[in-house]
């Protein structure tokens, strides 16, 4: 017997987690009408029902009970560890996460869906109405994901092959498969790709990998000690998470173009007036392919001050530009 009541119990749990929330509420009977389908080897009284209801709530698990109209009583459960706008947050990061294949967003979505109730999760977005053309398929991701994670936090170094596709479609190890040895550090989410942070031991320098180009990955047992690193900072140097050579950069922008550079920069970077149509910034950022494509995207909304390194860079990047549309 109290093993049965211990399973009543939980079941009366379940049902009013998802079934009930602000807008949707059951009387005793219908919770008795649910119950009773679930539990069907004895007839359940509603008195019963009315007692669990009662020691569920003194146990910690919230009911909300409302009167209505003439006298009955609505019951509901509110409280949840997440508001439903926060796991709609959480839901569109992940389907718009190219590196997650399709069918782990369709499993952690219906998990998620399980911290609201059963109404509120059909307002979530559903996975099929995302395009997958552009997925990479790589399961390999979220068992690189554990590893990394389990190596950061005992400090051992990791070994992996690291490659790309090739026109052909076909993956490509570099250094013809050569393994990597890198301290890892953290791991972060950028540009809708994961990308591992870490140390690379031949050079002794921080460097980034995309985590579905891993291939292979192993824990060593070799300890390494974790240097101080900020990672927001690294990112901010970091342009479309091309590596490259750190400078100091000036650039002048058109003044409309301040939200759109606070935003990519934070509140703050160093920012003057340079007339009634220009704005500049001085800031220290990785010269690379990405910080070329980043400027040139502006077009002559930007206008590169100093180095003069990556002002000459710029001004060979749209020289090739012209030739190649002159063709």
């Amino acid at each position: 017997m109290e093993q049965s009541n211990s399973y009543r119990l939980l079941k009366l749990r379940d049902i009013l987690l998802r079934d009930t929330d602000e807008n949707n509420e059951l009387t005793i009977q219908e919770l008795q009408e649910k119950l009773q389908f679930l539990i069907t080897e004895r007839r359940i009284d509603p008195r019963t029902i009315q007692r669990d209801v009662e020691s569920l709530h003194d146990s910690g698990f919230q009911i909300h009970q409302r009167r209505g109209r003439y006298g009955r009583y609505f019951y509901s459960h509110r409280s949840r560890d997440f508001e439903l706008y926060q796991i709609r947050l959480i839901v569109d990061a992940i389907l718009s996460a190219r590196f997650i294949p399709n069918n782990t967003k369709k499993e952690i979505i219906e998990e998620l869906k399980n911290l609201t109730s059963k109404h509120e999760a059909k307002k979530l977005p559903d996975p099929i109405m995302y395009s997958s053309s552009l997925e990479f398929q790589n399961e390999n991701v979220k068992l690189n994901i554990e590893k990394i994670h389990e190596a950061v936090s005992t400090s051992k170094v990791i070994t992996y092959q690291y490659g790309k596709y090739d026109i052909h479609k076909d993956f490509v190890y570099n250094r013809e498969g050569e393994l990597y040895h890198v301290e890892p550090y953290g791991l972060i989410w950028q540009n809708d790709f994961y990308y591992l942070i870490g140390k690379y031991q031949p050079k002794n320098e921080l460097r980034h990998y995309r985590l579905d180009r891993i291939h292979n990955i192993k824990i060593t047992e070799e300890r390494f000690k974790k240097e101080r690193f900020d990672c927001d900072e690294y990112v901010s140097k970091t342009f479309n998470m091309f590596a490259g050579e750190e400078m100091r950069i000036k650039i002048q922008f058109e003044n409309e173009l301040v939200a759109s550079i606070i935003d990519r920069f934070g509140k703050d970077i160093d920012i003057r007036k340079v007339d009634d149509e220009f704005f500049e910034i001085s800031t220290r950022a990785k010269i690379s392919k990405g910080l070329i494509s980043w400027i040139l995207g502006w077009g002559k909304q930007a206008r590169v001050i100093s180095p003069d390194y990556l002002l000459e860079e710029i001004k060979k990047e749209v020289k090739k530009m012209h030739e190649f549309y002159e063709k």
